[in-house]
């Protein structure tokens, strides 16, 4: 049975969490994606920013991104994955909580993320279907 580490994409960069909402779009510029882990000084897993979060929970309602910082997006306890839990529990996970990535963890430490993409271009063709209408309804 696959384990969340067989799909994800490796070497998951963060944002850290005193670093501005400014610093957070240019790093997803450069790395070309939409979501950034958020990491404390400690470099636990503090939560996620995604484009949308900046652009809604900050530009939209007035926010400064220069001075506005990716840990005040962090809301609740991130949902991850362990690097060994199988892809069937990730699915389950992003459907409960209405997610199309996670943070993939291995004891504390981040070690990649997984997307509903990474999973698609992996999971059986048959099943591709099912995949997307689980994670997005």
């Amino acid at each position: 049975m696959p384990k969340a580490r067989d799909f994800m994409t490796p070497g998951a960069e963060c944002i850290g969490e005193k670093e501005t909402l400014e610093a957070a779009a240019r790093k997803m510029k450069s790395l070309n994606v939409g979501a950034l882990p958020i990491c404390g000084e400690d470099q636990r897993l503090k939560g996620m920013v995604t484009d949308r979060d900046i652009v809604i929970k900050c530009l939209a309602e007035g926010g400064d991104p220069r001075s506005a910082t990716a840990g005040e997006m962090a809301e609740g306890k991130p949902v991850t994955i362990g690097a060994d839990d199988s892809i069937e529990e990730a699915i389950r996970t992003m459907q409960e909580h209405q997610v199309r990535r996670l943070p993939v963890i291995d004891g504390h430490d981040l070690v990649g993320m997984l997307s509903q993409a990474d999973i698609a271009r992996n999971y059986p063709e048959d099943r591709v279907g099912e995949l997307v209408e689980f994670i997005s309804y």
